[in-house]
């Protein structure tokens, strides 16, 4: 290479620099603390009667998936609550025959494939939920997903899982939201869909989509008590360790904002400082409180999450979802095995690893990782 060429490259390097940089500047300096707007109640009535069963009184409700990357928390929480419920028939659907490789940690063994459920339910479920995907606009997925549309299923579109729904065509001219990250591009690419700002759900003619990862915990919850009652839905909030749930949500808390950039790259750049973390799982975990453990240790782009077992095989979680562990044994050091608080209420069990992120790496990368979440207890950053 000739000195020419290692100015222009220098050159080059010199400019995307300036660029992220003044990026990262322009962003604001802090999220919002303003509380989250009272939902009336007329609202509150107008979304549990857009959730209620369409075809049956005890519903079928399908969890699709990709096999090569669905995320983790959209998949499993949603099917661990209503599990727990048992207030319907509740599958893991994959478009594919095989493993379901979850993102950014774990992988399962689904129940069905869209072809077999078709098969067994040819007048279609009740309720189709929408996690998020990658990539977002799989065929096979779309395809079965409009299909169910079309049989009158309730289309659920959890997180990023609403530009799947979009992609489908059902949030044309309709009412909706999304995880705070994607909400621009979402709107660029539909510009018909109306976006609601300040709800952590939203319902319109047959499909509901959600805020961040989080959501799908009331969300949930909301579906539980259009199925069976108020007084279910709070029986198993107690269990989940919820005194309470709704639809608020503070929408201006969630952006991209200076802390979040820099730390992030702060956090990326250091590639000394990684760390690859093991999550025992044994038969009965609680599958909701290990996604949200394995989520969250995996976003701080400082670690990631590895499961492990003690023999060979799927484990069964406490409501039957099989996670294909990553390792069987191994040898690893007391600083790097976390406690996968698969015996904690899944929310006091997100509120622990918060905690246990914030020893480890500082505020600031638990801050990063609750918005990723995109979980309102988020911790100040300065």
């Amino acid at each position: 290479m000739n000195k020419r060429h290692k100015l222009w490259i220098g050159a080059g390097v010199a400019v995307v620099v300036v660029a992220v940089t003044l990026q990262v500047l322009s962003r604001p300096p802090e999220h919002s603390s303003v509380a989250p707007p009272a939902i009336g109640e007329d609202e509150i009535a107008a979304t549990l009667a857009a959730l209620k069963p369409p075809k049956r009184a005890r519903p079928v409700v399908a969890m699709i998936g990709i096999n090569d990357a669905t995320e983790v928390t959209d998949y499993l929480m949603p099917v661990g609550i209503l599990r727990r419920a048992d207030v319907a028939d509740v599958l893991l659907v994959a478009t594919g025959p095989g493993r379901v490789k979850l993102y950014p940690a774990l992988t399962v063994e689904p129940d069905i494939t869209v072809a077999d459920f078709d098969a067994r339910h040819a007048d279609g479920a009740d309720y189709v939920i929408v996690p998020a995907m990658e990539p977002y606009d799989d065929p096979a997925a779309l395809q079965w997903i409009k299909s169910q549309a079309a049989k009158g299923a309730t289309v659920i579109g959890v997180c990023i899982g609403a530009k799947v729904v979009a992609a489908a065509g059902l949030l044309d001219n309709k009412r909706g939201t999304a995880h705070w990250y994607a909400l621009k591009d979402l709107r660029e690419q539909h510009p018909s869909m109306q976006y609601v700002p300040n709800r952590r759900m939203v319902a319109d003619r047959g499909v509901v989509t959600t805020t961040g990862i989080t959501a799908s915990m009331p969300m949930t919850l909301t579906l539980i008590e259009a199925i069976a009652g108020r007084e279910k839905a709070e029986a198993v909030a107690r269990e989940l360790g919820l005194d309470h749930w709704d639809a608020r949500h503070a929408s201006d808390q969630f952006k991209f904002t200076r802390p979040f950039a820099l730390t992030v790259m702060g956090n990326v750049v250091a590639i000394w400082n990684r760390q690859k973390l093991g999550l025992e799982v044994a038969p009965g975990i609680d599958e909701v409180s290990l996604a949200l453990v394995a989520d969250a240790w995996s976003r701080t782009y400082r670690s990631r999450a590895v499961t492990f077992a003690a023999a060979p095989g799927a484990i069964a979680t406490r409501n039957g979802i099989r996670i294909v562990p990553d390792q069987v044994g191994g040898d690893w050091s007391k600083e790097n095995v976390v406690d996968a608080l698969g015996n904690r209420p899944p929310a006091q069990a997100l509120d622990e690893v918060l905690s246990s992120i914030e020893t480890r790496y500082g505020p600031r990368t638990r801050y990063v990782v609750a918005m990723q979440l995109e979980y309102p207890r988020l911790t100040a950053t300065r």
